[in-house]
C-alpha cells in the first residue's frame, strides 16, 4: 500500500473524510526549534493532505500529516478549514518547479514538494477544490502556471476527453441511423420496384393468355 493510500485509511477514512490530495513535502526554511518531543530534529516525513467529508454539507480542510521513524502510523499536526486558506504561492510561473507556499489566516509555511509534478497535481486539485467548495472569498493562486488554474489541468483534461468520446458516439450514432435511414429506403424503393414488376408481368401474362 503506497504511504498515500494509507495516509486515506488511517487519518481520514475512520472520520468519513476522503482524501483527495496529497503532497509530501520539506520545509525550504527550517524553524528554529531546539529539540523535538519525539528526540529527532527533523527526522520525520511530512505531507500536506486536502480532504473532503462524505456527509453534507461537505466541509474541505488541509491537514498537516506526519509520519515519525519506526512507526508506521500517522499523525495530525495542523488542521485548516479550505476558508482559512488566504494565498497558494506557487513560486514560478513560468517553469515547473517543486516549491510553493501556503499562507492561511495563522500561519505561512514554504514547503518543498517530492518532485514538480506532485506539487502541480497538488495546486490543480486544491484550485479546483476550492471553486467549488469555498464559501467565503476564495484563496488566491499566485506565481501558478496557467495550466493548473485553467482549461489545461488535468482535471478539465479529463472531463474534455469525456466530453470528446460521448461527441463522437453520438455522432456516430447520427451516422449510423442515417445510413439505416437510407437503407431502409432503398429497401422501400426495391420492394416497391418489385411489387409493380409483378403487377406488370401479371397483366402481361394474362394478356397473352387471353
Amino acid at each position: 500500500m503506497s504511504a498515500k493510500a494509507a495516509i486515506n485509511k488511517a487519518v481520514f477514512t475512520p472520520h468519513d473524510e476522503k482524501m483527495l490530495a496529497a503532497v509530501q513535502v520539506k520545509r525550504r526554511t527550517k524553524k528554529k526549534i531546539p529539540f523535538l518531543a519525539t528526540g529527532g530534529q527533523g527526522d520525520y516525513m511530512t505531507f500536506i493532505c486536502l480532504s473532503v467529508t462524505n456527509k453534507k454539507p461537505s466541509h474541505v480542510s488541509i491537514t498537516k500529516v506526519k509520519q515519525f521513524p519506526g512507526s508506521s502510523s500517522f499523525a495530525k499536526r495542523s488542521m485548516w478549514t479550505i476558508d482559512q486558506l488566504r494565498q497558494v504561492n506557487g513560486c514560478d510561473p513560468n517553469k515547473d518547479c517543486p516549491e510553493f507556499d501556503l499562507a492561511f489566516d495563522n500561519a505561512f509555511d514554504q514547503w518543498v514538494a517530492g518532485s514538480a509534478g506532485e506539487k502541480c497535481t497538488f495546486i490543480q486539485i486544491l484550485h479546483h477544490t476550492c471553486q467549488r467548495y469555498s464559501s467565503q472569498s476564495k484563496p488566491e493562486f499566485v506565481n501558478c502556471q496557467s495550466k493548473l488554474l485553467g482549461g489545461n489541468s488535468i482535471l478539465h483534461s479529463a472531463a474534455d476527453s469525456v466530453t470528446s468520446a460521448v461527441q463522437k458516439a453520438s455522432q456516430a450514432l447520427n451516422e449510423r441511423g442515417e445510413r439505416l435511414s437510407r437503407a431502409e429506403e432503398k429497401t422501400g424503393e426495391m420492394k416497391n420496384s418489385a411489387e409493380q414488376f409483378s403487377v406488370t408481368a401479371h397483366k402481361l401474362a394474362m394478356k397473352h393468355k387471353c
